[in-house]
């Protein structure tokens, strides 16, 4: 999770390969000290960011227990000042109503800034800063797991993170094939949906019918937040397996009408839950329409990661799918090589997937956003659900998650706005007729 262009600032200080150590009581009150520095903002700029490069140092230089004490220590003694918030309410209550109500209502925001975020802006100044936060942010997630002491920092890191990576900062970009070979390493090490097995994977992943963008961030310009893979077709893509086959002839994209996006995979660990805009897609878009005139439809051919999850949390809802067969054996995914279960299948199997995309709510409720992640985030992108696909992405990991279905979330340029605002104001999922019958079963 380390921060290699901060490492290499810093190879001078702490040499090449840094022993990591824990925290002793002595060095525990020395960077007790170096914090307070540095909330305390004493001297100028340059004083700054030594005091933040030093305490950077410091944590790259810790083991596992070091660097949860570290943070912790952050997250527990420079929080706000009681007393100083206790103040500052008191007087906001007494100047309610007078001229110096908008001063006091100033002061009290000061009072209740913590000493928590003024340390982590002093990290984000130093060279490869951004990229040393979302490392430690990566790390503070593991440790919350065990460590709740830990949440009140998280919040505070999230908060910044989502204002330093707000979407109107990030950078698109085609990638190609003649991109340099460490970024293309990066795709091959974060693509999360669909495994790239060779650099003849990727490199097919890169021909003329396919496109590939990045979203990068102007203070990480070698490293991809998400990036997007994109077919071009003349049709709504179902199956994966066809669509990443390397031995299929090229497809003439001068007869494209579609653009397929088969994998969307966010990079940092670091930035979950920073949101990167509700139009991250309609920006690739913009960019196939103008390169592509002829390009109609933009869908998706995405899984259902949480289906199977969610099935073994409510068992009950094979049988009233119409789904005949144990959980266990939908997951291992061999009787699909029997004809005859292929077919007793289709129709429950699709209805069960219906449902799960319709009902199923994070954290088990009856309202709420969408269980599955990739649904949550297309529907808040502006997608409608169009159409689901048996026997869609036929791998050990597709049946192991959602039993071989997939989706295809479409993005209607004209609808992508309304959607947008009904899923987020109303929690309204749109989604075709052909879908919405499938979720409701067969009539009596």
């Amino acid at each position: 999770m380390v921060a290699k262009g901060l490492v290499n600032t810093l190879r001078s200080i702490i040499g090449p390969n840094p022993e990591r150590h824990g925290l002793t009581t002595r060095t525990l009150e020395q960077l007790r000290v170096q914090l307070r520095e540095c909330a305390d903002g004493q001297g100028g700029e340059v004083s700054a960011r030594g005091r933040a490069a030093r305490l950077a140092e410091t944590y790259l230089q810790l083991n596992e227990e070091g660097r949860h004490r570290f943070l912790k220590l952050i997250a527990l003694e420079f929080g706000p000042d009681p007393a100083l918030v206790a103040k500052a309410h008191a007087t906001y209550q007494k100047a309610v109503g007078t001229p110096e109500q908008w001063n006091a209502e100033a002061a009290m925001r000061v009072a209740m800034r913590s000493s928590r975020t003024r340390i982590l802006t002093q990290f984000n100044a130093i060279p490869q800063g951004v990229k040393f936060l979302v490392d430690l942010r990566a790390d503070l997630l593991r440790y919350l797991e065990n460590d709740r002491e830990l949440a009140v920092l998280d919040r505070e890191l999230e908060s910044r993170l989502s204002a330093w990576f707000d979407v109107g900062f990030l950078e698109l970009q085609r990638i190609t094939w003649n991109a340099p070979a460490a970024l293309l390493e990066k795709l091959i090490e974060y693509e999360a949906v669909h495994e790239i097995r060779s650099w003849a994977d990727l490199k097919n992943r890169l021909d003329s019918d396919r496109r590939l963008y990045g979203f990068f961030h102007p203070r990480m310009p070698a490293e991809p937040l998400i990036f997007v893979e994109v077919a071009l077709t003349d049709h709504l893509a179902g199956n994966v397996q066809s669509l990443l086959d390397e031995h299929a002839p090229v497809f003439d994209h001068r007869k494209a009408d579609t653009a397929i996006f088969y994998s969307i995979s966010n990079t940092q660990v670091g930035l979950r839950g920073v949101s990167f805009g509700n139009f991250l897609l309609k920006r690739v878009i913009d960019d196939l329409k103008r390169d592509f005139p002829k390009l109609t439809q933009f869908a998706t051919l995405s899984p259902m990661p949480g289906l199977a999850a969610w099935v073994r949390k409510h068992p009950q809802v094979l049988a009233e799918s119409g789904v005949d067969m144990p959980l266990d054996e939908l997951s291992a995914g061999s009787w699909a090589a029997d004809k005859r279960l292929v077919r007793k299948l289709n129709d429950p199997l699709s209805r069960l997937g219906a449902r799960y995309l319709a009902t199923a709510k994070q954290g088990g409720g009856e309202s709420g956003p969408p269980a599955d992640p990739v649904s949550r985030f297309h529907l808040g992108n502006g997608a409608r659900v169009e159409r689901l696909n048996y026997l869609g992405d036929t791998s050990a990991k597709g049946f192991r998650q959602s039993f071989g279905l997939m989706v295809n979330y479409l993005y209607s340029p004209d609808d992508i706005e309304t959607n947008l605002e009904a899923f987020a104001g109303q929690g309204s999922i749109a989604m075709s007729a052909a879908v919405r019958r499938q979720a409701r079963g067969p009539r009596e």
